[in-house]
């Protein structure tokens, strides 16, 4: 059964920076889309990023542009989430999710991805 592994999260101060990891239990899947989420109590999971499986192509949630950076390795295999510049309300658990098949399609849906973390916590203290 696939397994991903979120770390990273943790407290930390505004204009802080966090990296998150997230490792594969397969290296079948450096084949699939991967992707970042993050929810906070009472609201839906909201897309943050997502990384084709070759790299070429990623996405980014509006509110996260130009401050958070995914990448991947499909040799460990492992995706990363580079956090810079935290806002208290970047406060969330964050999941990390990855699809099933190999597309250049990247979903900004929970629904578009097949397989999850236990999702980690990122703190933003003000």
């Amino acid at each position: 059964q696939v397994q991903l592994v979120e770390s990273g999260g943790g407290l930390v101060q505004a204009g802080g920076s966090l990296r998150l990891s997230c490792t594969v239990s397969e290296r079948t899947f450096s084949g699939a889309p991967m992707g970042w989420f993050r929810q906070t109590p009472g609201k839906e999971r909201e897309f943050v990023a997502g990384i084709t499986w070759d790299s070429v192509i990623t996405r980014y949630a509006d509110s996260v542009k130009g401050q958070f950076t995914i990448s991947r390795d499909n040799v460990k295999p492992t995706v990363y989430l580079q956090m810079n510049s935290l806002k208290p309300e970047d406060t969330a658990v964050y999941y990390c999710a990855a699809a099933a098949v190999r597309t250049y399609y990247i979903s900004n849906s929970p629904g578009g991805y097949d397989y999850w973390g236990q999702g980690t916590q990122v703190t933003v203290s003000s």
